[in-house]
């Protein structure tokens, strides 16, 4: 049990001869190159990252590669320095602090077993490490064993267990010594889906059962919307949005989160902010949409001036129903039966385009390539971002 606090933590990679470059060519002293922020003192990792975790919560670090989650990991286990800022544990500075003594273990990607010793051994290891007598040992293996369902594999090594077995042995061995905190660095990467979706339940049901705190790092927006208490949503090695996975999903602060949770990611069309009277219209593929009172509220406390947008709509809010004057077309690409559903991509207005609907809902309608698909979203989930900026118009 553990609460962590991240104060203004940044991770600088020196680079000497982007340095002496700079000093050549007499370059700007800071610059973003390849989505990376260089300085005089080298590569920006992590920049200004703050975040409090409350004991016992499971937080989601999610965003795409290179996007600075696994440094900042890194940087709690003790295994990467902390160049500025902070890090404290139950109110305990940890930037000096060996790996050893914060009380804390580590699931890796790639198992990270010992392939010469037993399931048994590789979980006794740590315990060996502190010297707990053998027979509190023994206790804590058969329980963490129990917990994760390889009782029956503790005699068996590494090679002769599947990925999904190894890896719960992996995990095993983090929480047999009832850390504080219980880091895991993308772990069900190398497994296939199916054992990805079991794996996923495993790690739900294992977090009810033990007392550690939980920091995730993942690049699918599927586990860290199923898996956290809140999400932190991480590009170029800087906070976009914090918040419960609902709240991200429903609430996204600018375009990329917007795009980069949910599955299939959001629709964006070209459009235009305008003035009608008192009400804010949104004019988006030939349709106008009178945004709802609560989206009147917020452009109007924000004053809010007539502007190109990107409107966003989720394909799942989308529908073909008939709605007088807010009707958008587009022309079918592909349509996907999924059984209960059907995915359409369209075309439209030059966009690539999904929509979600309801088997039931199609009634007959033409779905072959080329033809003619009109639809509309409700102005309670139409999504308004400042073209510019990328900001959501909302929350700006």
């Amino acid at each position: 049990m553990a609460t962590i606090s991240l104060q203004h933590i940044q991770k600088i990679y020196p680079n000497a001869a982007v340095k002496e470059r700079r000093k050549k060519k007499g370059d700007d002293p800071e610059k973003k190159k390849n989505n990376l922020k260089i300085t005089d003192e080298g590569v920006v990792a992590v920049d200004d990252f703050n975040l409090e975790i409350a004991d016992k919560e499971f937080i989601v670090f999610v965003g795409p590669s290179g996007c600075g989650k696994s440094t900042t990991l890194r940087m709690v286990a003790g295994l990467e320095d902390i160049t500025r800022g902070d890090l404290y544990i139950d109110g305990v500075r940890m930037n000096d602090i060996e790996p050893k003594d914060r009380d804390i273990a580590m699931v890796f990607q790639n198992y990270a077993l010992y392939p010469h010793m037993t399931v048994r051994q590789n979980l006794e290891f740590p315990l060996t490490l502190r010297k707990v007598p053998k027979e509190q040992m023994n206790k804590q293996v058969n329980e963490a064993a129990e917990i994760l369902g390889i009782t029956e594999y503790l005699d068996r090594k590494p090679k002769a267990l599947s990925g999904g077995q190894r890896q719960r042995v992996a995990i095993g061995r983090a929480i047999v010594r009832e850390p504080k905190v219980l880091l895991m660095d993308e772990p069900l990467s190398n497994l296939d889906a199916k054992l990805r979706n079991q794996m996923r339940a495993e790690i739900i049901k294992l977090r009810q059962r033990i007392d550690s705190t939980f920091i995730y790092v993942t690049h699918d927006q599927t586990e860290a919307m199923t898996l956290g208490d809140r999400i932190v949503i991480m590009k170029d090695g800087e906070i976009q949005q914090i918040g419960t996975p609902q709240e991200v999903f429903d609430n996204p602060v600018n375009t990329f989160v917007a795009g980069f949770i949910g599955m299939p990611q959001m629709n964006f069309y070209d459009g235009k902010l305008v003035k009608n009277g008192d009400k804010y219209v949104i004019e988006v593929l030939g349709a106008k949409i009178v945004p709802t009172e609560d989206k009147q509220k917020h452009l109007k406390e924000r004053n809010t001036p007539e502007m190109d947008i990107i409107v966003g709509a989720r394909p799942e809010h989308i529908s073909l129903k008939n709605v007088d004057g807010a009707m958008m077309e587009g022309s079918v690409d592909v349509s996907e039966m999924m059984g209960s559903s059907v995915h359409i991509h369209l075309n439209a207005g030059g966009h690539d385009s999904i929509i979600i609907v309801p088997t039931l809902e199609l009634g007959g309608q033409d779905l072959s390539y080329g033809s003619k698909v009109r639809f509309t979203f409700a102005p309670n989930v139409v999504h308004m971002f400042d073209k510019a900026t990328g900001e959501n118009l909302e929350y700006k």
